[in-house]
């Protein structure tokens, strides 16, 4: 221990002087550390500095809250690992030399933003007739080891919405079951007879009061309970998924109140999920990705109450909550970057920031204003960790569109593994939507739930050349949508789009309202997860970045209805929302599109071959006539096609028209110009 007396002298008295003069000494040694004051993401952390001029006898302490700690020393430079506590932590490095006297350093000040809270981690497995919870590898605080004293575990169910049931029905209610706790930690039930989806919360407590829960669940089909795959399974809400794109500035008021006014009318639509764009605090004006605090909301947009409340009044009405997130990089005036850019390598952030040889942070493009963090750094990975969570554990949010995830991929991929871990932890259900190519299987390995429709080119909307080009748009987009004829990981779930915040013009304004229409149609009735975008339903004009009030929600195209109906078709009809798909050969091809979807012999999106499937649904063919004139179609279909449907008539689901039963193998069907039919076996046929 540090003498307190010797703590009110920190600088060396005149006889001290003098003896390091004679020691050969001739300045008073000098100690500092190496980082100025700033935030901590970790509990620990190895603090430098150096002590010039001193003696090699001279010993070095920090004092960390009062509390000493001995330092390392190699020559000048000296090492320790401080214990830091929640909050502001004052720390000084403290040198005593031989003659007892004591040189201190400036304070500095860290400031540990993480909470101390254990860890709760549950799993769930099924032994015979019977469900088993384990929480037992649930964790003590890792700042101070504070024992559990108490675990808890609630299950309840959600139901899988049954096939045909309306698309604007609500999400089921969840009925608590209780099981019976059998050993500390573990608890079992009977199984439930039931089909649907089961979620366990587990929170547990330790000796302080410091609660955490995680989630597991077991799925029950046909009577037969079984444990999902946690990384390549998706919660059964996201097979018929429609994600619609909300820019809170772009709706009437701007902001979270209006978003909240337009809800009722966002659950007639049929949407099941709002995808936020960036709601984090960013600069003024801007669109959100340049984040200068990502635990606090916009201002212009409301505040966190109000946020919180559009929350549960969207889960309310069965709409899920996802967020757009920014891991990849801060924004310039982030107060990390800042920092940074004013105190350099004295910076406590400096490190925060990945940096070329010359010291620079890199970026992408032309984002230099936009400077990419260093998740070699672990405090990085928990800063970015807690911020995702944070949304998931205080606001309950659903899911999060991971923006420019390609560019953590390519700097550090582990910190993805471990980021999809935590997620599944604290909320299996929740869908994570990755800004990269569906093509890249990386994302689907490591338990994203979708990515985007791009080609190989990084950002290149895959339907572009297939609808602006020369060929026939069916045979276009079928090599677009089967990657070429390479095929998809058989885990992928490609989100598709007409419009969203980085295809500028939007798509009726580039294509006009009935290529838009038709267009629609075919978004709707792919395997996939659709996602609409602010206005799409009213055919709304303008360019997300540089519309910065609301936009005009009048629905001069009369496509809203449309979009309804098209919505509840998904949604309602099996087919049209499995992963079952196959082109069909359709006369005349120039004008025409046409597919079959769900049906034996169909194959699943990201198959690389036709892979007969059991249980499919009944299938339907869509084919869709991309020009002004009215068209006869002639379409050819596979023998198991033509097996199943046999001498049947048909229905178009859209109009409601009785279709004359296939002859020869081919359907015949005439279809208006700019239209579209959906085909299927008649209602009692």
């Amino acid at each position: 221990m540090l003498a307190a007396g010797n703590l009110m002298h920190p600088h060396p008295t005149e006889a001290q002087e003098a003896t390091l003069e004679e020691s050969g000494v001739s300045d008073s040694p000098s100690v500092a550390l190496d980082l100025l004051s700033g935030d901590v993401w970790a509990w620990q952390k190895t603090l430098a500095g150096t002590c010039r001029g001193c003696p090699p006898e001279a010993t070095i302490t920090l004092l960390v809250n009062g509390t000493p700690i001995p330092a390392e020393r190699e020559g000048d430079a000296f090492t320790a690992v401080a214990k830091l506590d929640p909050g502001e932590n004052e720390v000084l490095a403290v040198a005593r030399m031989p003659d007892g006297h004591e040189e201190h350093s400036a304070p500095v000040t860290y400031t540990v933003r993480l909470q101390p809270r254990p860890t709760a981690r549950l799993t769930t497995r099924i032994d015979g007739e019977r469900v088993v919870f384990d929480g037992t590898a649930s964790e003590a605080s890792e700042y101070d080891g504070a024992v559990i004293k108490t675990w808890s575990v609630s299950l309840t169910e959600m139901a899988s919405r049954p096939a045909g049931q309306p698309a604007t029905s609500r999400l089921s209610p969840r009925h608590p079951i209780t099981p019976s706790p059998s050993l500390p930690g573990i608890w079992s039930g009977a199984i439930p007879t039931a089909d649907g989806e089961y979620y366990a919360s587990l929170t547990v407590e330790d000796d302080r009061g410091r609660t955490d829960s995680a989630v597991s669940y077991f799925v029950v089909t046909d009577g037969q309970a079984r444990v999902p795959d946690a990384v390549h399974e998706r919660a059964a809400w996201i097979s018929d998924a429609v994600v619609y794109g909300v820019v809170p500035r772009n709706f009437d008021p701007p902001g979270f109140n209006g978003v909240t006014t337009r809800l009722d009318d966002l659950a007639d639509l049929g949407v099941t999920a709002l995808w936020f764009a960036p709601i984090t605090r960013t600069l003024p004006d801007l669109f959100g990705y340049e984040v200068t605090d990502y635990f606090d909301v916009r201002a212009e947009y409301g505040t966190k109450e109000d946020f919180r409340a559009l929350v549960e009044a969207a889960h309310a009405r069965g709409i899920r909550v996802l967020m757009d997130f920014v891991p990849n990089h801060t924004s310039i005036e982030h107060p990390y970057a800042r920092d940074a850019a004013a105190n350099g390598q004295a910076s406590t952030h400096w490190d925060y920031y990945d940096r070329d040889p010359g010291g620079n942070p890199t970026h992408y493009f032309s984002w230099t204003h936009l400077p990419n963090l260093n998740y070699d750094n672990p405090e990085v990975g928990r800063f970015m960790m807690e911020a995702f969570s944070y949304w998931v554990r205080e606001f309950d949010v659903d899911g999060f569109r991971v923006d420019a995830v390609w560019g953590i991929k390519e700097r550090n991929p582990e910190w993805l593994t471990a980021f999809l871990a935590e997620m599944n932890r604290i909320k299996p259900d929740s869908l994570l939507i990755a800004e990269a190519s569906a093509r890249d299987e990386f994302y689907f390995e490591q338990g994203f739930d979708a990515a985007y429709d791009w080609t190989d080119e990084l950002g290149q909307w895959a339907w572009g050349d297939a609808l602006g080009g020369i060929a026939p748009i069916g045979e276009a987009m079928v090599d677009v949508l089967t990657d070429g004829g390479q095929g998809y990981h058989e885990a992928a779930l490609v989100m598709r789009f007409l419009n969203n915040n980085d295809t500028g013009q939007r798509f009726v304004s580039t294509y006009g309202v009935d290529f838009y229409r038709i267009a629609l149609a075919m978004l709707l009735t792919l395997p996939g997860l659709p996602c609409l975008y602010t206005g799409d339903e009213v055919g709304a004009e303008y360019q997300p970045y540089s519309q910065s009030g609301p936009i005009e929600w009048t629905d001069h195209h009369r496509l809203r209805d449309d979009t309804k109906k098209l919505i509840a078709l998904r949604r309602g009809t099996p087919a049209l929302h499995s992963r079952e798909w196959l082109p069909l050969a359709v006369e005349p091809a120039t004008p025409l599109f046409a597919y079959q979807r769900g049906g034996e012999g169909g194959r699943r999106q990201g198959e690389r071959a036709a892979t007969p499937l059991s249980a499919s649904p009944p299938l339907v063919i869509v084919l869709l006539n991309f020009s002004g004139s009215d068209i006869e179609a002639v379409a050819d279909l596979p023998d198991d096609t033509a097996a199943t449907l046999g001498d049947r008539e048909l229905t178009d689901l859209w109009s409601g028209d009785p279709i004359p039963a296939p002859a020869d193998r081919r359907v015949t069907v005439a279809i208006p110009g700019w239209g579209f039919r959906f085909l299927t076996r008649a209602p009692g046929s």
